[in-house]
């Protein structure tokens, strides 16, 4: 079996949470050896989110901290200290990559910033993820998903017109302006590295990363002098063509976009006279017919109509419908490993992205316990038995956790 492609490459990830946590997540998945670096505390937050899978150890048991944090190593180390400080800084010099998402100058007052930390290793990427990115006149300010869309534009057009904005069931900033482009960022550094020998710093903004998500819309605003509204974008509701509809038991998608799917849609609900009118907005005599030809059959019955209509026509599904569906079995979408301590296999997505000569691996190894790594990574750094041990009794760093210890999550 060939080596997953990223085996070899050390990522030190000292960020918690969500988009950090997730960009980790997919270089962990295709080999790298990720070093979760965490307080001598309670490390990171998203350990003591529930629920819980019953039996696994207190310090991994988070269905939410498995799901982002399967595949990687823990170590704690107290970066306020000294020889915590000290530590990491020997930790980087073998490091490919180091990913953080604290407030701009966060690890500058820490001592650890980027201009430090490439005085210990040239080649090092260096990876930040922040809200608003390392320069600008939001670069203090604190946020979440729901701001950074707020701001660039996605909330404000997500939506009907004549409704408020609407937030997505997912974090889109967190995850494909913070994550998604954070991991981009880093193999293309490392790419470049290949080439120059030298590292350089990846600044991964979430504002930015989701602004870059309209594209489309952006580059029309910006020809016309003009920007859409709520309600206008045509692949956002503003075609009865192309939008959501209630059926007798639910919802259903029609993206019958090109005018082939259209007629075949059309022709097949018996309504050629609509054929003309795909491009109609919402509240228009066309727009009304099709709500009520909708509503008059269940989505099993649009299910059977899409397989004989070829009109991109598909179910409005709740997630555990999803879940145990056959596309996202065929797909390997949910995944099941042994998580130490677990009375169970815990199930978790699978990888998204298929490769088909060095496919990821989501089941090499489970979420690490909070310290479970720190001496084992100590020890491939370089450091005696000895000096491990005087770390460990100064407080600069700290192994597993004990099952006393319990945290809060967002406390």
């Amino acid at each position: 079996m060939s080596p997953l492609p990223l085996a070899g490459l050390k990522v030190l990830d000292l960020t918690r949470l969500l988009p950090g946590g997730f960009c980790s997540l997919l270089l962990a998945d295709f080999g790298a050896d990720v070093i979760k670096v965490e307080d001598t505390g309670l490390g990171d937050y998203v350990r003591w989110a529930p629920p819980y899978y019953e039996g696994a150890e207190p310090s991994a048991r988070s269905a939410l901290f498995l799901g982002l944090n399967r595949g990687k190593r823990s170590i704690r180390i107290d970066l306020k200290s000294g020889p915590g400080k000290e530590v990491l800084l020997r930790l980087v010099r073998d490091a490919d990559v180091l990913l953080e998402s604290f407030r701009p100058g966060v690890m500058d007052r820490l001592g650890v910033g980027y201009e430090r930390l490439r005085q210990e290793n040239p080649g090092l990427v260096y990876c930040a993820i922040t809200g608003y990115g390392q320069d600008g006149p939001a670069r203090d300010r604190p946020g979440h998903d729901l701001n950074y869309l707020g701001l660039n534009g996605i909330l404000g057009l997500t939506g009907e017109a004549d409704g408020p904005p609407v937030a997505a069931a997912v974090q889109i900033a967190d995850l494909g302006g913070g994550a998604s482009m954070a991991a981009i960022g880093i193999l293309v550094a490392l790419q470049e590295r290949q080439r120059s020998g030298e590292g350089q710093l990846v600044d991964s903004s979430m504002f930015d990363g989701s602004l870059s998500w309209l594209s489309m819309v952006a580059a029309e605003a910006l020809a016309n002098g003009a920007a859409p509204r709520r309600g206008e974008l045509q692949l956002a509701g503003g075609i009865i063509c192309y939008r959501v509809y209630a059926c007798a038991d639910g919802h259903v998608t029609l993206g019958a976009l090109e005018p082939k799917f259209w007629a075949e849609f059309c022709q097949g609900v018996g309504r050629s006279d609509l054929l003309e009118h795909a491009f109609d907005p919402p509240g228009s005599d066309a727009h009304r017919a099709v709500c009520e030809i909708f509503a008059a059959r269940t989505r099993e019955d649009w299910r059977a109509f899409a397989s004989e209509h070829d009109c991109c026509l598909e179910p409005v599904m709740d997630l555990d419908e999803v879940l145990s569906g056959e596309l996202v079995a065929a797909r390997q979408m949910v995944v099941e490993l042994d998580q130490p301590g677990a009375d169970r296999p815990v199930k978790l997505l699978g990888v998204p992205v298929k490769l088909s000569r060095t496919p990821g691996d989501p089941v090499r190894a489970p979420g690490p316990g909070l310290g479970e790594h720190t001496r084992d990574v100590l020890a491939q750094a370089g450091f005696s038995p000895e000096e491990i041990d005087t770390l460990h009794e100064s407080g600069a760093v700290a192994g597993p956790a004990a099952d006393t210890v319990q945290g809060s999550f967002m406390a």
